[in-house]
């Protein structure tokens, strides 16, 4: 993968990081893993874990409803000269590792 795709998943993996810190609730543990970011730069998905998991539900809608709020917050608040359109989703992997993770340790 290129060092510039590489920049701005780090960049936009910041961001969101800090974005959901300061406008959620504080109800739930938001944690943003991973960033997928296509290859004309276009799009990105943004990955994330919820604590506790029955908050997940609420969280991604949350998410979902404040994407064009996030974009401006990445705009006013990051150098990058080309936002991309955004959308969030639960990582799965992340939570099937966890869960793997729970059951070796038993």
């Amino acid at each position: 993968m290129s060092d510039r795709i590489e920049t701005i998943k780090k960049i936009v993996k910041k961001a969101a990081a800090e974005f959901m810190q300061k406008e959620s609730s504080g109800q739930s543990l938001i944690t943003i893993t991973d960033v997928r970011l296509s290859n004309d730069e276009k799009y990105a998905n943004i990955l994330f874990t919820v604590l506790p998991d029955d908050k997940e539900e609420a969280v991604l809608e949350f998410t979902k409803r404040m994407r064009s709020e996030f974009r401006q917050y990445v705009k006013h608040n990051t150098k990058l000269g080309r936002i991309p359109m955004f959308d969030f989703e639960v990582d799965l992997g992340e939570k099937h590792r966890q869960k793997i993770d729970t059951i070796s340790l038993k």
